[in-house]
């Protein structure tokens, strides 16, 4: 059943890609490759949160929103039986793919009005380490419509998925700033298309 699932996810995966439009992120000197992020510039729509850079991220700020490529990483990790290796994996991709999107960030026409990157996750462990700043998604629906999903990439990509593994991990808000993604990851040869 769960090859079926993600056989037809797959299959869906382009249309949601177009009617959500988001963008890819490439690697300057390969084409071909890249970046396990999907983004998309939005107006940010919450609640006000101050990052620990001390930039504040406002209601109607510009920002670029990441989504993980979620398919993609399901089937890159389908044969890893284990939930460390696979964390492991899903950090290390997200470590490669930072440098493209402050390189993407850096060349974007709007740079001066962006003011941070942002997305949602329940894979809390880490994102420190990366330079993200972890806040509590305020608002209980907008949670719980956002935990829906989450239940269904992690029922796909666990070996032994469990409920109580589910509600335990819960979305939450990820920022970090433009200046911070760009001191941490900014590279010389950050030319993304």
């Amino acid at each position: 059943m769960k090859k079926i699932l993600i056989f037809l996810w797959t299959l869906l995966d382009p249309l949601y890609f177009r009617f959500t439009r988001l963008d890819y992120i490439y690697h300057p000197s390969h084409k071909n490759t890249r970046s396990i992020f999907r983004i998309r510039l939005i107006s940010y729509k919450g609640k006000t949160f101050t990052l620990s850079d001390h930039t504040t991220i406002h209601k109607q700020d510009l920002v670029i929103k990441i989504h993980l490529h979620n398919i993609r990483l399901i089937q890159d990790t389908h044969d890893i039986k284990n939930d460390i290796p696979k964390a492991r994996y899903v950090y290390r991709e997200v470590q490669r793919s930072l440098p493209l999107l402050a390189g993407y960030l850096q060349h974007h026409d709007k740079t001066e009005q962006i003011k941070g990157i942002m997305g949602i996750t329940t894979m809390n462990k880490g994102c420190g380490r990366l330079g993200f700043d972890l806040f509590d998604i305020p608002y209980p629906f907008y949670k719980w419509m956002k935990m829906i999903p989450f239940m269904g990439i992690r029922l796909l990509s666990a070996q032994t998925p469990s409920f109580s593994d589910l509600l335990k991990k819960q979305p939450k808000y990820i920022f970090m700033s433009k200046d911070k993604l760009l001191s941490t990851y900014k590279t010389r040869d950050d030319t993304p298309s």
